[in-house]
């Protein structure tokens, strides 16, 4: 299987309050540093013969606030170090508020071929709560705007159980997007992590999440309202067109192989997993100084293996082929993990049949709890 290519990049204009990822605010001095940086470990990645990939994924942070011939430079690293031959999905993340017509006609010159914008909500009102810097109407704009310089391939993100979201301003989202018929979807529950910003806000302007009755509610009436507009939910938090779906995002789900390049990026390959120094000033001098960028590595047992292809394959609806997995690995799920399981089958939760195992709709609500057994 061809190796996906993770390029982070950590800059923000601003920090969501519900961020709990490894970024900052954007400097323009780092920013141009960091991409020599990038480039550079790019490069020093490559090996004859070349190593194939088919997909490489700019993601963040906001990757949109890099300048188009930056982007450019790292792609054109990517192709010098990486077997890039044939149609590799070239994914960019973006915030609707980073982009004019101008900046996306040059990505889609750099050779980004897919856009994954991060809309979250289409309420000004929701979108104030998690201080976003776009509005409904710029989200809108942003989508028409990527369409017009040849974007057939957008993914539009939205983010569900807001403080004082209900079920019809969800569904009202849901709706939006639907009709602007972006080719991909992604649907997230919203985590309230502890250090951030959003839990002291909430408690201080009386805000509150609805019930988890409610949120199940609207996952399941948005899937199903997606269904009907001929999406696939392909993942839990995912749907697509036929055809469309994340081909880089599935090596995470489907046992693949992937090398993360920048501060804080993770990579699997050849049964290890390792990452990089988090901290972006040190990500640089160390690249720059010739020296590694590894933080930490772990090579990964056969049971290890086993767990985590498990719990990352049963995210997808297809689920996991039972005997594919043993022959694999060596190691058969029902002896490894058969009686912890059996609970959630006997309540409706997994499903085995026609030998694949699979969460059912109800278990993706508590895919979390189905899913600590394998860790």
């Amino acid at each position: 299987m061809s190796l996906g290519l993770y390029v982070h990049i950590p800059f923000c204009k601003a920090r969501c309050n519900y961020c709990d990822f490894n970024t900052g605010l954007v400097d323009e001095s780092l920013q141009r540093r960091y991409v020599t940086a990038l480039d550079t470990e790019v490069r020093r990645a490559g090996a004859r013969p070349r190593a194939a990939a088919d997909t490489v994924y700019f993601g963040g942070g906001t990757p949109s606030l890099l300048d188009p011939p930056e982007v450019a430079r790292i792609v054109d690293a990517c192709r010098e170090a990486f077997d890039l031959a044939g149609d590799p999905e070239i994914s960019l993340e973006a915030n609707p508020d980073t982009v004019d017509a101008r900046r996306l006609d040059g990505f889609r010159r750099a050779g980004v071929n897919r856009l994954s914008f991060g809309v979250q909500s289409f309420h000004d009102e929701e979108l104030r709560r998690l201080r976003r810097l776009h509005g409904a109407a710029g989200a809108r704009d942003a989508f028409g705007l990527a369409r017009t310089a040849g974007f057939d391939n957008i993914s539009l993100d939205l983010m569900m159980w807001l403080p004082g979201q209900s079920v019809e301003s969800w569904l009202e989202s849901v709706d939006v997007l639907v009709a602007l018929d972006p080719e991909h979807a992604s649907l997230y529950l919203l985590e309230l992590y502890p250090q951030a910003p959003l839990n002291e806000e909430m408690a201080r302007a009386g805000w509150s999440q609805a019930s988890d009755d409610v949120a199940a509610e609207m996952y399941g009436r948005a899937m199903a309202r997606l269904e009907d507009a001929g999406y696939e939910q392909y993942e839990i938090s995912n749907v697509a067109r036929p055809g469309w779906r994340s081909r880089h995002n599935l090596k995470y789900w489907s046992d693949g192989e992937w090398i993360g390049f920048g501060c804080g990026a993770h990579s699997t390959r050849g049964g290890v997993r390792w990452k990089n120094v988090s901290a972006t000033e040190e990500y640089v001098q160390r690249v720059m100084a010739g020296a590694s960028v590894m933080a930490q590595s772990h090579r990964l047992s056969p049971a290890e293996r086993l767990g985590d292809a498990v719990f990352t394959g049963l995210r997808l609806n297809d689920g996991l082929e039972v005997e594919a997995m043993a022959g694999r690995y060596g190691a058969d799920i029902w002896e490894c993990y058969g009686e912890q399981l059996q609970p959630y089958l006997e309540a409706g939760l997994l499903r085995f049949e026609g030998g694949r195992l699979r969460l059912t709709r109800r278990g993706m609500l508590l895919a979390h709890e189905v899913m600590a057994v394998f860790v």
